[in-house]
């Protein structure tokens, strides 16, 4: 070889320590690996103990099929591994692991121990590598399953060693990985020990329901709502929170494809679109949703990690997750772009109230009576609205849609207090009193109303006295003057006036008073980010919001008892009673039992 060749083969242990910094980031990247091993051999138990934040140890021990000496010895080296065989079987992997290289990559960094053995084996077999170095292989008594040991992590790569955290850190990472993995399979019974104490203890056999709840509380499970929703070869299942109850983060959010805990910037498109109309945009929802597709259309061999995946009909998959949550939540469902599209028969079930907002309850809602508002009823007078109904009758309530139909209400009775504030309104139901927020409430009222006008094709125009000329920029022109049939079949008379110039002769009668000229090159503008046809549903959405928000009662405005009641029983009837079309809060609950716990009363 010339001695001025710079190109040089690297010694194999350098390339295991190149590839282990691919799949090995900290003792987290261990954990999950081990445990996805584990999975893949068919676990029903799996048995987790750390040491130091995993600095010192992470063990994990299953009861699955185990490996014969052969297959253990051969586990530990690059691209070793049984779950692929040609290059043909890439595009439909359906196993968590696949490249073969985690367990080498492990070894490489620690000291690394394996035990394993069949069931029905006479003996077990260990291997004990130390920096990528087998020690020693023997046989061993074992019951059945493998038990894979990773000490010292990066005791032989100083470099990286001292980029890890604090035991606190990790040990935090550690516990995210857990929950991700137990999420993903509550079939499987796990356990976590951490420094000798016994942190989770999950049995077997759970639904998703179930392994929630055991991880994060009943309380937080009643904030949430099941999701099921079949569309094409999409299934979409698992669990969603209302708008209310928002984070100010997305670390609560958990998606598994075909039982992979993965994400995708389809998938966070999608959320951000079911919540668009219910939620602020700084606000993040909770979200555990399992999806199951057919392999063949997941590409999971994106990332060494394997943490992203990539979909070949990625339209289909946001249509489905936006139908799938919007469903849960009680929204309308927005436009879908997929053939063959239908929803399983599974209904939303109703959970118990709990503090901070009103929930839908199971009875169904008898309607408040509404008349012409009396201008000289006070405020503060305090009608029982379940008296009423009785004394003045009910009014039939308007057939709606069928997509915007509901069967319950935030409420089974309540009664009026008064305003505060010269606003607020104060209404005491069966298990406490909540605060609602006239304006917000109007506004969802308002805006669903004229969604329900547009999904039944009857939206109502009206002509405006004096034609509104809109002068746009050239960038906005050219945009408007591709939308215009859009705006047309949506209730506006608009028409290219030459140039950069439009007339507005006309516009939707939800919208008469507004701004049209702002209402039309802020919507059209937003068209550019999603499409034509997706840009439709979008500007239907927002045209109905800003227009809500212009009609619907201000601040400071005090409003009659009958008023009052017009507005519970609409909002009572609303699909989404929670929030305005704007993510904020329409009412905030407080229950009697809270009340009780603040005031020491509590047993």
């Amino acid at each position: 070889m010339d001695s001025e060749s710079r190109i040089r083969i690297l010694p194999q242990d350098v390339v295991n320590k190149i590839a282990a910094g691919e799949v090995v980031e900290r003792p987290a990247s261990v954990l999950k690996e081990l445990v996805e091993n584990s999975l893949d051999a068919g676990a029903t138990r799996i048995a987790i103990e750390i040491s130091a934040g995993g600095r010192k140890l992470v063990a994990v021990r299953d009861n699955g099929h185990g490996m014969s000496k052969d297959d253990a010895i051969l586990s530990i080296e690059r691209h070793a591994t049984s779950k692929i065989r040609t290059v043909h079987d890439i595009e439909r992997i359906s196993t968590l692991g696949f490249r073969g290289e985690a367990l080498a990559a492990i070894a490489s960094v620690s000291r690394f121990r394996l035990a394993t053995s069949r069931r029905g084996d006479a003996v077990g077999t260990e291997i004990i590598v130390i920096g990528g170095k087998i020690s020693d292989i023997r046989e061993i008594a074992s019951p059945g399953g493998t038990e894979v040991e990773v000490r010292d992590i990066f005791f032989n790569v100083p470099a990286r060693r001292k980029f890890l955290r604090s035991y606190e850190t990790e040990l935090a990472h550690i516990r995210q990985t857990f929950i991700v993995q137990s999420l993903s399979h509550p079939e499987v019974g796990m356990t976590l020990k951490v420094d000798g104490r016994e942190v989770h203890r999950l049995p077997e056999q759970e639904s998703t329901e179930d392994r929630i709840r055991d991880i994060f509380g009943t309380e937080y499970m009643n904030g949430l709502r099941p999701v099921s929703f079949v569309a094409a070869d999409i299934n979409v299942s698992g669990y969603v929170s209302l708008p209310t109850f928002g984070r100010g983060d997305r670390a609560e959010q958990y998606f598994f494809i075909n039982g992979r805990a993965a994400s995708s910037p389809v998938l966070a498109h999608a959320l951000r679109e079911a919540y668009r109309r219910t939620m602020p945009s700084d606000r993040h929802p909770s979200v555990f949703l399992m999806l199951t597709i057919d392999p063949e259309t997941v590409d999971v061999n994106v990332h060494p990690t394997k943490k992203e995946v990539r979909f070949r009909r990625p339209g289909e998959v946001r249509d489905a997750i936006i139908a799938a949550v919007s469903k849960a939540i009680g929204q309308p469902q927005p436009y879908l772009t997929s053939a063959h599209t239908r929803q399983s028969n599974a209904q939303p079930t109703q959970q118990p109230p709990g503090s901070g907002l009103l929930y839908p309850r199971s009875k169904t809602f008898t309607p408040f009576p509404t008349q012409p508002a009396s201008k000289g009823v006070e405020s503060t007078k305090q009608p029982d609205f379940a008296q009423k109904n009785e004394q003045i009758g009910q009014r039939p309530s308007e057939p709606q849609p069928e997509s915007l139909q509901r069967t319950a209400s935030p409420w089974q009775r309540c009664r009026i207090v008064g305003q505060i504030g010269d606003f607020y309104v104060v209404v005491e139901t069966e298990d406490g009193f909540a605060l609602m927020d006239p304006h917000a409430a109007h506004e969802r009222v308002l805006y669903e109303r004229y969604m329900a006008d547009l999904a039944s094709g009857r939206v109502i125009t009206q002509g405006l006295l004096i034609p509104e000329t809109i002068e746009a920029m050239p960038a906005d022109a050219a945009r408007l003057r591709n939308q215009m049939d859009i705006f047309r079949r949506l209730g506006f008379a608009i028409s290219n006036f030459g140039g950069d110039s439009f007339i507005v002769d006309a516009v939707p009668a939800h919208f008469a008073g507004t701004d049209a000229k702002a209402l039309i090159l802020e919507t059209s503008r937003e068209l550019e980010e999603s499409g034509a046809k997706a840009g439709a549903e979008r500007l239907r959405e927002d045209a109905a919001a800003r227009a809500a928000c212009s009609a619907a009662v201000k601040a400071r405005e005090p409003l009659t008892i009958e008023e009052i009641e017009r507005l519970l029983n609409d909002l009572a009837a609303a699909r989404m009673p929670y929030t305005c079309p704007h993510g904020r809060p329409t009412l905030i609950f407080t229950s009697y039992k809270e009340l009780a716990r603040k005031f020491g009363r509590e047993k």
